[in-house]
């Protein structure tokens, strides 16, 4: 039997804030906002290095849910559903930043249904109910909050960017009770399309990069390691 891996301590550094403001946003309705702060890092044996900038994402809503939604056919092969979104920030990356040609389709991404978690929903029974409203918003699929269990912990997605946190969460669906999505009312979501796909044939797409968000890869791989 193998033994849990163990890791090192992580140093004993800590941030000392000297400033923390955010830049001014414009009047256009945006949703995020830049935060700049000024920071030293206090090292383990009492040393300080020199003051920084640093730039950090921050939104009102910051953290979201995943979510696996998946069944067993007549042959108990599982299946999992993915929802096509739109993305502005892949269609905006620079030419000048692409190491390699990338697809014309590039704002575009199959991923698994997912959302922001409301502040009323800050608990781990509020997550339940932000997961189960974004079942139905995105994928059509009525299931109470109870139904939904977690897929491993929780993950940050882009530390060095925003400090979100992913919730994974997992539940099974009967698709014959599948309806249209409610969606969200945005551009964004409007007409998406919704697969249903062989759970082996998406850990293979994601394996090809045809699958190429990093959230949906890791739960689908959650999802095959659970027993039975």
């Amino acid at each position: 039997m193998l033994r849990p891996a163990v890791l090192p301590p992580l140093p004993k550094a800590r941030f000392i804030v000297l400033e923390d403001r955010r830049v001014p946003e414009d009047d256009r309705g945006g949703f995020l906002g830049l935060r700049r702060a000024t920071m030293r890092v206090e090292m383990a044996d009492g040393s300080v290095s020199e003051p920084f900038v640093y730039d950090t994402v921050d939104r009102a809503r910051l953290d979201a849910v995943v979510i696996v939604a998946h069944y067993l056919d007549a042959q108990r092969r599982r299946h999992v559903f993915l929802r096509s979104c739109m993305r502005p920030p892949l269609a905006l990356r620079p030419l000048d930043a692409r190491p390699f040609p990338e697809r014309e389709d590039l704002g575009n991404l199959w991923e698994l249904p997912a959302g922001l978690v409301e502040v009323d929903e800050r608990s781990p029974e509020g997550l339940r109910r932000c997961a189960s409203r974004e079942l139905l918003e995105e994928l059509g699929f009525r299931a109470p909050p109870d139904r939904f269990a977690e897929l491993g912990p929780s993950m940050f997605p882009a530390p060095g960017m925003i400090g979100e946190r992913h919730f994974y969460f997992e539940v099974e669906v009967d698709p014959r009770t599948r309806v249209t999505p409610t969606e969200d009312g945005s551009a964004l979501e409007r007409n998406a399309i919704v697969a249903d796909i062989l759970l082996t044939e998406a850990l293979d797409l994601a394996r090809r990069g045809v699958i190429e968000d990093s959230k949906t890869e890791l739960a689908l791989r959650r999802l095959a390691e659970l027993p039975g």
